[in-house]
């Protein structure tokens, strides 16, 4: 049973391991701090925040959301550590509130990993404080306890670390916000608002709130013989001498606790930001030409506001992705009412007894039948208004798209050129819901990818039950990956995209077939342990090395000849082949990578890993989940809608990946 806890209560916890949720009714800042018997913290290195969201025992989220879980182990604790604050903070300097008696109260839960909650906490009182210590985990007698704080200071982040002891107070609150404001920057685009109900143009997007290892193992056996390659080129060696690898203190789910960069400075040779997105207000949308009257408005591709075409798809999409979450909210809702309703009026039917026999009860229960039917036929008739006009917009839309925005079987493909810019976005596949089962909308996301991608390649990947066997869907999943890394290449300009492989066990050879043969990877796929270690030591090891460099201010400064494309690592057969270390390195990359140009795309069964246990949990969470069959598992940020996503595949029997392929792979010759 839940506790409700109130100022100053506390309550024993049972579990070491455990979830803090904290829900506001707008974005903040969650952290943790690390402090001694007394509540004093050491230093910068006992906090973590979004600019270091891991420390031993302790992970927070990476930017300000509305939502946030902080993940907590209390066995992986330093021995000094007898106290574990939560700190919650109003992001300073925007455009929102400034102190949380404007806001809800936000609501702290303390939960087990199965989810089920130990103490919850409502920070109620708060007035001109716009940071707050909420709950607070302490130490007494061997045991854990919980204990509701509520302490709040008007002065910020600064006053409460001040409080608390730390020297660095001011340097730290500034590091935090400055993180924050550089996690506001990188987050993806969310559809942009509406006008008015029936304006289909559309408006600027706006950034969205987003979401959101221990010791070495033994590496393989030195002078071991390198496995066969299934691909057909020379195997990968193994090193003479492995490359150095950062360490990570402690022991919880993850503990790499790396402060976040500083945004690079524009032209430098490793700024992975985009180069054409913009602040300024773009130019309004062209006008459609006016509709005849008692006609609806003919819709236009391109008709929302943008700099280039390519924008103004780009927000047009987006906007029909909204028109539709909404308008089949608005239909589920009017059949529930309607439900609601006849249920109501057919239970006052039946609780007098006069009407429960003859005539005039069934006449009641008719007239209720009625109605109910009238409310669904109208809900019904305003719903395929709606959805005639997004089908009309839709297929308008699907074939101006561009190759980033288009699927494979678009015949812009067959027109493919090497691009000489990044486009904006990128169609990972399309969704849908089953009211308007015709209307696909491409899913798109930003690009560069500020996250990682995970194949499902389990047995729950299919909506209807139809793939059950584990080796057909790891099929499938390796080419739902092929396809995928083969669409960046497309769209990236020749040289500024390399694609890396680690197939340990050679069970995708097939499936890889295209990437090998026209020779677009940066090495054939690495095999083995050996082969593992030396892929994930270089990308790390890069991964340190821009890191540095732009810490210290020498973008300038790196060896001559570093590659400073976008780096792709796609992994087969996660775990196999995959030992402590490589899995550390793994968490690792998926990150700190995106924001130095190295992204990962995975294609594994989640319960093939299960005996990691909660250790892995962080990587999952860290990656945007695809399947390579259609599967209901993507929710809108509006109303929650659950949509039906479909991967982006080529038709059987097409040549236009080889094609295409070919095409990247000669403009990467001439480049050289």
């Amino acid at each position: 049973m839940t506790a409700e806890l109130v100022r100053g209560q506390n309550h024993p916890l049972s579990q070491a391991r455990l979830e803090i949720r904290v829900s506001a009714g707008t974005p903040i800042v969650a952290a943790a701090a690390l402090s001694d018997e007394t509540g004093r913290i050491h230093g910068v290195e006992w906090v973590a925040h979004p600019g270091a969201p891991t420390q031993p025992g302790l992970e927070v989220s990476r930017q300000a959301a509305a939502d946030h879980r902080l993940a907590v182990d209390l066995d992986a604790l330093p021995e000094a550590v007898h106290r574990v604050g939560v700190l919650l903070s109003l992001p300073a300097g925007g455009a929102g509130p400034v102190r949380f008696g404007a806001v809800a109260a936000p609501f702290v839960a303390v939960t087990g990993l199965d989810g089920g909650e130990i103490a919850s906490y409502t920070l109620t009182g708060l007035d001109t404080e716009s940071a707050v210590v909420a709950l607070e985990l302490y130490r007494r007698q061997g045991a854990w306890k919980v204990r509701a704080v509520g302490q709040g200071y008007a002065g910020g982040l600064a006053e409460l670390l001040t409080d608390q002891g730390l020297p660095q107070a001011h340097q730290l609150a500034g590091s935090i916000n400055e993180a924050v404001a550089q996690g506001l920057a990188r987050s993806v685009q969310a559809p942009p608002p509406r006008t008015a109900d029936n304006d289909r143009s559309r408006q600027t997007a706006s950034p969205a709130l987003g979401p959101d290892q221990g010791g070495t193992a033994p590496q393989g056996a030195p002078g071991s013989v390198p496995p066969t390659s299934p691909y057909g080129g020379q195997p990968p060696g193994v090193p003479g001498q492995p490359a150095p690898q950062p360490t990570y203190p402690g022991t919880a789910p993850d503990t790499s606790a790396v402060t976040q960069p500083s945004v690079p400075t524009a032209g430098s040779p490793i700024d992975y930001s985009h180069p054409r997105r913009q602040n300024a207000a773009p130019p309004p949308p062209p006008t459609a030409p006016p509709a005849a009257p008692g006609q609806p408005a003919q819709p236009v591709a391109g008709d929302a506001t943008g700099w280039s075409m390519e924008e103004r798809l780009y927000n047009q999409v987006w906007g029909m992705f909204e028109d539709l979450a909404r308008t089949t909210a608005a239909y589920r809702s009017a059949v529930d009412f309607a439900e609601s309703r006849m249920d109501k009026e057919l239970e006052q039917v039946l609780s007098d007894p006069r009407s429960r026999i003859g005539g005039q009860g069934d006449a009641a229960r008719e007239a209720a039948r009625a109605r109910h039917a009238q409310l669904v036929d109208q809900a019904r008739e305003a719903l395929d208004r709606d959805i005639a006009q997004l089908t009309a917009e839709a297929d308008v839309v699907e074939p101006a798209l561009p190759p980033a925005y288009a699927r494979w079987d678009n015949p812009v493909w067959h027109g493919y050129r090497v691009p000489m810019e990044i486009p904006m976005a990128l169609r990972l596949g399309d969704l849908h819901l089953p009211e308007a089962d015709r209307i696909r909308i491409p899913m798109l996301v930003r690009l560069p990818l500020e996250r990682g991608l995970w194949i499902d390649s389990g047995h729950t990947g299919s909506s209807d039950g139809s793939f059950t066997d584990s080796h057909a869907l790891g099929r499938l999943g390796m080419e739902t990956a092929v396809a995928h890394a083969a669409r960046l290449l497309a769209v990236y300009p020749a040289g500024e995209f390399t694609v890396h492989v680690i197939d340990p066990a050679g069970s995708g050879a097939q499936p890889l077939a295209p990437l090998v043969q026209s020779g677009v990877l940066a090495a054939p796929p690495a095999l083995g342990a050996a082969g593992v270690a030396d892929v994930l030591g270089r990308l790390t090891q890069r991964v340190d090395l821009v890191q540095m460099a732009v810490r210290g201010g020498a973008a300038d400064s790196l060896p001559p000849g570093f590659d400073t494309s976008q780096q792709l690592l796609i992994v087969n057969d996660f775990p196999h082949g995959f030992d402590d270390r490589a899995v550390n390195q793994l968490r690792y990359l998926a990150d700190e990578g995106p924001a130095f140009g190295v992204h990962l795309m995975m294609v594994a069964d989640r319960e093939e890993s299960s005996g990691y246990g909660p250790l892995l949990d962080p990587l999952w969470r860290s990656l945007l989940r695809l399947t390579p069959v259609p599967d209901d598992h993507l929710a809108d940020p509006w109303v929650g809608h659950a949509w039906t996503y479909e991967p982006s595949l080529l038709p059987p029997g097409s040549q236009v990946l080889q094609q295409v392929l070919t095409q990247v792979a000669t403009a990467r010759i001439k480049r050289l």
